[in-house]
């Protein structure tokens, strides 16, 4: 009886192999053919992530409906800060033409988006003239701090912790600052950095700041920058920290949106 199961089960368990292997492989393929429509699209140097998630694939790509699709473009060039990434999630998707090899001139339907750029510490730090910013989330403690993040990690935009030498305001040394974060601007494309008070104590430069000094401070870590434009145009709904980036969310329902939105800037 064992043998007869066993010559029952190799076979059995060779064609799942197949089967899985084969799904998997065609899943590679979409996202490879996607990235490169993005690359083309969006006028990229280079592909970006893409990854197609939801299982098995192949009844996704029967149906022209996906789970969950997420492309991330990292460095990307841009005309304010330098280098800053995009990023797009979209859920339940269905693409026009409908097609398993989504083409550069496709428009997507998503029952839900989320799009988002990302300003690491470095390019914040050049934008304010800050070489050496380290950005943090909000600590535990602080006053500002609200506590809790959005689904993709995004802190509060209250009491950021920023760190790094204030030149401009005639210090050599290390400084912590608690910075709020805002979205202005008719476009909602302005991203304000507003520093509110010094900081010192565990996770910080612990370092003091003479009173005559704390408002050249605050200066130093205070600006605007514009040109935040969200992956497909979407609205800010959310700003913060996530790691040691800045960064910026925007979350829509029941849209449709073209690949080449991917990037605005």
């Amino acid at each position: 009886m064992r043998k007869v199961l066993t010559r029952l089960l190799i076979p059995a368990v060779v064609l799942i192999l197949v089967v899985v292997g084969t799904d998997f492989g065609f899943a590679i393929f979409a996202e490879y053919r996607m990235a490169r429509s993005v690359r083309t699209a969006a006028h990229l140097h280079f592909d970006p992530w893409v990854s197609i998630l939801g299982f098995p694939f192949g009844t996704q790509a029967a149906r022209g409906r996906y789970q969950q699709v997420e492309v991330k473009a990292p460095a990307v060039a841009h005309p304010v800060v330098g280098k800053a990434s995009i990023e797009a999630t979209l859920y339940v998707m269905v693409a026009t033409p409908t097609s398993w090899l989504i083409g550069p001139d496709a428009k997507l339907t998503s029952t839900r988006l989320e799009s988002r750029i990302i300003v690491d510490s470095t390019h914040v730090g050049r934008f304010m003239g800050i070489k050496d910013l380290l950005v943090e989330a909000p600590t535990s403690d602080s006053d500002n701090a609200a506590g809790g993040t959005t689904e993709s990690g995004i802190s509060e935009s209250h009491g950021l912790v920023f760190t790094g030498t204030p030149s401009a305001a005639g210090l050599n040394k290390r400084v912590s600052v608690s910075v709020d974060l805002s979205v202005t601007g008719a476009d909602h494309t302005n991203l304000v950095f507003t520093a509110t008070d010094v900081l010192t104590g565990p996770g910080t430069a612990e370092e003091q700041v003479a009173d005559d000094k704390k408002a050249a401070v605050l200066r130093a870590f205070s600006t605007t920058m514009p040109g935040m434009k969200l992956p497909f145009g979407l609205t800010p709904t959310s700003e913060g920290a996530r790691g040691s980036d800045v960064i910026i969310e925007g979350v829509a329902t029941g849209v449709t949106v073209p690949l080449d939105g991917f990037r605005q800037s």
